[in-house]
């Protein structure tokens, strides 16, 4: 302590346990009384050892870390008043610290005599007469702010963690007082923490009636433990370890892996493809000047009635920290950060649903039904992985090391394929860009598919809940699994990443090296196949990456691309479709169509329709449907306007 200039000594409850049972005991169920004593017979120790400091510091806390079991939130309740508990749950809400008064030194204005009085109650107490027996007046008495002793204080907020929740439950929060300067500002909103700390019931008080009848719980903390926010660090036991590595060892371990997810699902087995890459993930690397996103974002698009809720639902369950919401009912500051107003007039952050799924998965549900202005929040998440905020004076920067699995209905109820992705979602190509994999689910009628869906689906429901399809891999196993794996770091091989650099050359020269050929690849699809590469020699638990895992990923990758990166017009693999939303044969024919109002309106001012569409029709081979159609586009995208009715002119 005195090395490292503390104020208080952690003591593990354990310890205390095993050689002191009677006095741990009695500790948790008198704390108050228990922890001065502690506190006392610490202070008399450092006293002994070294004096000068002790009379430096005038004072010792002892703080007890770990209680053997944790109390949930849901039923801490009356019989807990006064006891010492130990509580987990994620920060919500953090107050900035403030100094407060200990032992407060007050003046006389009639003598001049200072008297000191210990404060415990939540206002700031005065004398009743003055000390002094030679003056002994009523007051009135002057606060002496540098004889008084302060001490650092901080209120949080926790709430229970949505993997503690029972189904269909709001959930539990608890305030928690903080004081002393070594237990201030340990954790941040979206921390998992676990407190030690004594509960105390509060009645409210009414202006002017008096206090409640119906109290407050809250905690006075004496020991909080950060605990570390990666999933990662889930207790695996030895005999879990041994059947770990038993799953890693088979030959089919990415099918049983993928047969795993959502069992009862039918199909779909590309789909549950990328998500066992998305739950896996890939390395992040911190380099000095930026930083790659390890985390996977994936996007199903289908129509109505092909499972994409449950898929949802189902991995929100199984990923070892995953939230789930729906698109209507999310708002921006929900999703990401509120800044909200104290009773006591400050400003505190409370964290939204991308910061508390921190390195897990945050599952959207219908993201084309959110309000545009609330969507826009997840731009820097999904790239950065950060949320920033900058409201009443609050200017923060939150960690939100998510992977973002989003589900979305076509924009005209059915995907049609005659469209481009953009025309079919009502998503900005700004998120849409972001997303790894893009998948689409379509319903198509075919015999032997449905045959064996319906078949599927009706005997799910003639067994009824005994009769769920029993996965090759346990769901708890599977979270302990994904955890276990993450602590793997795999590295590319020569082979593997001669592989990919081969595949995005190829993709790069495949629509030709003239000006007019579209783009087919980009950079960050790259970017992408190594974290799919990356994900797939993780569930195999290997540290490399072999060329096997580089050929799986460009594989998936051709597939998302082909169901959702290929212009309809040319055939063509096209990346601006998701980049701009339209492909560059369209963006060339439009370029066409506005050189020409250029050139017409130098001789005419204005351009006269029917004369446009009959010169695009005999100089540009064009039909008059497709110039019509392109026209109506530009004029909706504001380019161009009608200054009269049937005249053009560029804007």
């Amino acid at each position: 302590m005195a090395v490292e200039g503390k104020t208080s000594i952690t003591v593990d409850f354990e310890d205390l346990l095993t050689h002191d049972s009677q006095f741990a005991e009695t500790l948790v169920d008198k704390p108050d009384e228990y922890t001065q004593h502690a506190d006392r017979a610490a202070y008399a120790q450092l006293q002994i050892e070294e004096p000068e400091y002790a009379q430096e510091i005038e004072q010792v806390t002892v703080r007890f870390r770990g209680l053997p079991a944790s109390t949930q939130l849901r039923i801490l309740g009356s019989a807990h008043i006064g006891k010492l508990v130990m509580v987990e749950g994620i920060i919500v809400r953090a107050s900035p610290v403030n100094p407060m008064v200990m032992r407060a030194a007050f003046k006389c204005k009639r003598c001049g005599s200072i008297q000191y009085i210990d404060q415990s109650t939540p206002f700031l107490r005065a004398p009743f007469a003055c000390a002094d027996l030679a003056c002994r007046s009523k007051g009135p008495f002057d606060f002496v702010q540098d004889e008084s002793a302060f001490i650092d204080f901080q209120r949080i907020r926790i709430q229970e963690r949505p993997e503690d929740l029972p189904p269909g439950q709001l959930p539990r929060w608890l305030n928690i007082r903080m004081p002393g300067r070594d237990i201030v500002d340990l954790a941040r909103p979206g921390d998992h923490v676990a407190v030690v700390g004594s509960v105390r019931a509060e009645a409210p008080t009414v202006p002017g009636v008096g206090k409640q009848r119906v109290f407050r719980l809250n905690l006075d903390a004496n020991h909080i433990d950060v605990k570390s926010k990666e999933p990662e660090a889930l207790i695996t036991l030895p005999e879990e370890e041994k059947k770990i590595l038993d799953i890693a060892r088979d030959a089919w371990v990415h099918r049983n892996v993928i047969r795993s997810i959502a069992p009862s699902i039918y199909g779909y087995e590309h789909v549950k493809e990328s998500i066992m890459y998305m739950l896996f993930g890939g390395v992040p690397k911190q380099l000095p000047d930026i930083t790659i996103r390890g985390d996977m974002n994936v996007l199903l698009v289908g129509d109505p009635g092909t499972a994409k809720s449950q898929l949802l639902q189902y991995v929100a369950r199984i990923a070892p920290r995953g939230l789930y919401t729906s698109g209507r009912g999310t708002t921006a500051a929900g999703l990401t950060a509120a800044v909200l107003r104290e009773r006591g007039g400050g400003m505190t952050l409370e964290a939204g649903a991308l910061v508390l799924a921190d390195k897990g998965v945050a599952c959207i549900d219908e993201i084309d039904k959110m309000r545009p202005e609330d969507r826009v929040a997840i731009h820097e998440a999904m790239e950065q992985h950060t949320v920033s905020v900058a409201k009443g004076g609050i200017v923060a920067t939150l960690n939100a090391r998510t992977s973002l699995l989003a589900a979305a209905n076509p924009a005209l109820g059915r995907y049609d394929a005659y469209r481009t992705v953009a025309e079919n979602i009502t998503l900005p190509v700004t998120i849409l860009s972001r997303f790894d994999l893009i998948f689409v689910l379509k319903d198509e009628p075919e015999k032997e598919t449905d045959t064996r869906m319906s078949e599927h689906i009706l005997e799910l429901h003639r067994r009824g809940s005994t009769g769920q399809a029993e996965p090759p891999i346990p769901p708890t196993l599977l979270r302990k699994y994904i955890s276990y794996a993450k602590n793997i770091r795999p590295q590319l091989s020569e082979p593997a990443l001669q592989r990919l650099k081969d595949f995005y050359l190829e993709m790069r020269l495949a629509g030709g090296e003239s000006e007019a050929s579209p783009i087919a690849i980009t950079a960050r699809q790259l970017e992408s196949l190594v974290r799919i590469a990356e994900a797939r020699a993780r569930v195999a638990l290997r540290k490399e990456i072999q060329a096997e895992d580089a050929e799986a990923a460009i594989t998936i990758m051709k597939r998302s691309l082909g169901e959702v990166g290929v212009d309809v017009t040319t055939g063509k693999t096209d990346i601006d479709l998701i980049y701009s939303g339209k492909p560059k044969s369209m963006r060339d024919r439009l370029t066409i169509i506005l050189g020409t109002i250029i050139e017409m309106e130098k001789e005419t001012g204005m351009v006269e329709k029917t004369a446009l569409i009959d010169k695009l029709t005999k100089e540009r081979d064009m039909t008059t449907q497709e110039a019509e159609k392109l026209i109506t586009q530009l004029e909706r995208e504001g380019t161009i306007y009608r200054p009269r009715e049937g005249y053009l002119k560029k804007t």
